[in-house]
């Protein structure tokens, strides 16, 4: 009630930007050792959470906080106390950039929808791995690690792009996503396509079972995160080949490009995400149920 009444009107006066960095700014304060136990003791778990273990990990609980928020690793501790099961940090790309200019979201409140155009803003792999590197995991939530292609590299050039950020920061992370499908960095929609994924994978795949084997440790899980304006076809090639490549999972889905019931974003540019896109990502995660048949 103290949210929804004070603190949510509040932050909702001020730019849709600025609010996200007072959140992620609040919670960095709260991945402080002392603070986060104190959450943790006050914020407990309600009773009927129920752990649940994929790809080889033990999540808490089934409720985590997607890529976009903690973009550079720098809050994910705070968002473990508050009692997310996993949190996935980035998009990080391997060349540190700026993003997009601003203004670059859009709140659409009632849709209870939102438009972002970010392009991944991000501090770059390096910066991230040494933050990481600096902050054991121990204790904390599953944490996954998204990546995605730098603006400045072709798309010839995409696969060492994607390496380069996977050798900085795959031993910090329990699962890595590959994201090929934000609608704000040019080009990058088209690595879905099957023969440029297919690359990609396959190199990805490669660079990891060679990692395991200098380091003795297993392999960490691969997954994909895809697009929800794909059609089903497209979407049927995509889990071949991730079953073929040995992907752990698929991440359904990214933002849209589609503005059904939020006409008044149709003039705005970027990905639409919210409510409106529920449908949508649910027929597509039914749709990957049935056709991988939990595989």
């Amino acid at each position: 009630m103290l949210y929804e009444t004070l603190l949510r009107p509040l932050l909702f006066r001020l730019d849709p930007e600025k609010a996200h960095e007072w959140a992620v700014d609040g919670l960095r304060l709260l991945s402080l050792p002392a603070v986060r136990w104190a959450a943790r003791a006050l914020l407990r778990l309600p009773a009927g959470a129920r752990p649940v273990r994929l790809f080889g990990l033990d999540f808490p609980n089934r409720v985590g906080l997607a890529a976009g928020f903690d973009k550079n690793g720098v809050c994910w501790r705070g968002a473990g106390a508050l009692g997310f099961g996993h949190v996935e940090i980035g998009t990080v790309t391997y060349r540190r950039q700026p993003g997009n200019e601003r203004p670059r979201v859009f709140r659409y409140p009632e849709a209870e929808a939102l438009v972002n155009r970010m392009g991944f803003n991000n501090e770059g792999a390096e910066a991230v791995a040494a933050r990481l590197r600096r902050r054991p995991r121990s204790g904390g939530p599953v944490l996954g690690i998204n990546l995605g292609k730098s603006r400045t590299v072709g798309l010839d050039e995409a696969v060492e792009d994607y390496l380069g950020s996977f050798r900085l920061l795959a031993d910090a992370a329990d699962y890595i996503a590959i994201n090929v499908s934000s609608p704000n960095t040019p080009q990058l929609r088209q690595l879905q396509e099957s023969d440029r994924l297919a690359e990609l994978l396959g190199a990805l795949g490669e660079e990891n079972r060679g990692r395991a084997g200098r380091s003795g440790e297993a392999a960490v899980p691969l997954l994909l995160k895809i697009a929800p304006d794909l059609d089903f076809r497209a979407i049927g090639t995509i889990l071949g080949l991730a079953l073929e490549h040995g992907l752990a999972g698929i991440i359904a889905t990214n933002t849209t490009l589609a503005r059904t019931g939020v006409p008044a974003a149709s003039d705005q540019a970027g990905g639409l995400s919210g409510r409106p896109l529920r449908t949508r990502s649910t027929e597509i995660i039914r749709f990957i149920r049935r056709e991988c048949g939990g595989r």
